[in-house]
């Protein structure tokens, strides 16, 4: 990659790292927290660990700030775990969760890290799922309103910036792999519906933060993966702009607009899906206002067209982390995504593309106009100790390097942008590999396999902390503000190895 400047990054901007409840939290059975449905979805990733220890941050979650303030941290994204907070139906508050969460978020603002909240990221409880009928019911959204209120109430004089639901664009588009089609017969039509209640839920969320947080301000968090058209052949664009459509825009301009787009309405009539539009629904998404766009971005897609006689292929994930398992969808008559062959691919499949991170900020830019945060982006691997104990991981290094020179030319570009929160901060489970598959500045102490016989002997692990090279990059750079980069910004970098890149 080209660096011919140093970017400038705001005076203010959040520098930080992100995780999420139930993959870093563990405790799953501990102080008065009850299931919840992910805990069974990360049960069926075996041989993978699940989620009852992750990183066991409920026990080191004083530790773990230190590190952070250490780091330099000014901000953290995290979630709250619904079930540690309402654990059963009854609405009852459970204080040993409500202390949890205050000692941490005390804890952060006493080192000067600004802490931006999620309400819901894939954690819903297993009471809300057998009693209510989890997201297929209407019941859900006054149920998931009472929660977010009791989070504005209790901890919104110190959290001023929230997250509703994390990718709800993703948990439709693979309910399969995070479990949201549970108990759906049909999940092409039955998707819709869930999508309606989580929209309602969102609308809810977005009303009673401005209601009860002074100051307060929360938006969506879409999984944003950029799709290229493989070719300049006119159908390949069209196949982008529909990839593009029935993965994010879809979300986007929801959220956005606080109404559904004509091209969603059209897809439904055409296909005689009823999304489950209730009087009054459409006033109460229409009043809730967002205030900023958090965005995910990890890469990009590239599509090319797919006629409508080709045979329809749904993507099969990569669950091993062994290169080439991944197998892309086809969708016939709208789209079929691909490999690209200018970027390079990490074991997992995924493109290996810092120059999306500045794509999906113009993007969704141009498209809202609205502020945002960057809160997850990062470099998955399979990662070992080496014979002194300590963990070298340059790649992620380059990865976040190239990636936050692509995030300060988009804030050049004009777009308005005010932290980036990679992910993570410290090794946690991931949604299919357990703890092998390794994002955080921080390395976890563990195995799969030791997690396994530690749940089975009923104990705690130690779970030890070990700062990676990354973390002391990573640390330089913010605490210059973007401007201590660790390497010469004005040379080019070494070409692109796209030699295990394969056309489809």
């Amino acid at each position: 990659m080209h660096y011919d400047h140093d970017p400038k990054f705001p005076e203010g901007f959040l520098w930080g790292a992100s995780s999420a409840a139930w993959q870093v939290e563990g405790a799953t059975d501990a102080d008065g927290r009850t299931p919840a449905i992910i805990d069974l979805n990360s049960q069926t990733k075996v041989p993978f660990a699940d989620n009852s220890i992750a990183a066991d941050h409920y026990h080191h979650a004083h530790e773990d700030v230190e590190l952070m303030a250490e780091c330099g941290f000014t901000s953290y994204r995290f979630s709250l775990a619904w079930p540690r907070i309402i654990p059963h139906s009854d609405g009852k508050v459970n204080e040993a969760g409500i202390a949890f969460y205050n000692e941490l978020i005390d804890d952060l603002v006493a080192h000067n890290i600004t802490p931006i909240v999620t309400l819901y990221h894939y954690d819903m409880p297993v009471w809300v799922d057998e009693e209510l009928g989890g997201w297929k019911s209407r019941k859900t959204v006054d149920a998931f309103e009472h929660y977010a209120r009791v989070c504005f109430e209790r901890f919104g004089d110190r959290v001023k910036y929230w997250l509703a639901i994390n990718e709800q664009n993703m948990q439709i588009c693979y309910g399969d792999w995070l479990g949201v089609d549970k108990g759906c017969d049909d999940w092409f039509r039955d998707k819709w519906r869930v999508n309606h209640i989580m929209n309602l839920c969102h609308a809810k969320a977005v009303n009673a933060c401005h209601e009860l947080v002074p100051g307060g301000k929360i938006g969506p968090v879409p999984g944003m993966v950029p799709i290229y058209p493989f070719s300049s052949e006119p159908m390949d664009q069209i196949a982008a702009m529909n990839a593009e459509e029935f993965t994010e825009k879809i979300w986007n301009d929801t959220d956005a607009y606080g109404e559904y787009s004509t091209f969603l309405k059209n897809y439904w009539k055409n296909n005689d899906i009823d999304p489950g539009i209730e009087p009054g629904d459409e006033e109460l998404m229409k009043s809730a206002k967002i205030d900023f766009i958090a965005v995910n971005c990890y890469r990009s897609n590239t599509a090319r067209w797919a006629a409508a006689n080709a045979a329809a292929q749904a993507q099969l994930m990569n669950k091993t982390g062994e290169k080439g398992k991944l197998i892309f969808p086809t969708v016939p008559g709208q789209y079929q995504l691909c490999y690209n062959p200018y970027v390079p691919y990490t074991d997992w499949d995924w493109e290996i593309d810092p120059v999306s991170m500045r794509y999906v900020m113009r993007y969704l830019w141009d498209h809202y106009h609205l502020p945002m945060v960057v809160t997850e982006n990062g470099f998955g691997a399979h990662e070992h100790k080496d014979e002194n104990g300590e963990v070298h991981d340059q790649y992620r290094i380059d990865f976040l390097r190239d990636t936050v020179y692509q995030l300060g030319l988009a804030i050049e570009d004009g777009v308005e942008i005010f932290g980036y929160n990679p992910w993570s901060f410290t090794d946690l489970l991931s949604t299919g590999n357990g703890i092998e598959k390794r994002y955080g500045l921080v390395y976890i102490d563990a195995t799969d396999d030791e997690l396994n016989e530690a749940k089975a002997a009923g104990v705690l692990p130690p779970m030890k902390r070990i700062k990676k090279d990354s973390f002391h990059w990573y640390s330089k750079l913010i605490k210059s503000n973007g401007a201590e980069w660790g390497c010469d910004m004005t040379s080019h970098a070494e070409p692109v190895d796209t030699a295990h890149a394969k056309e489809d």
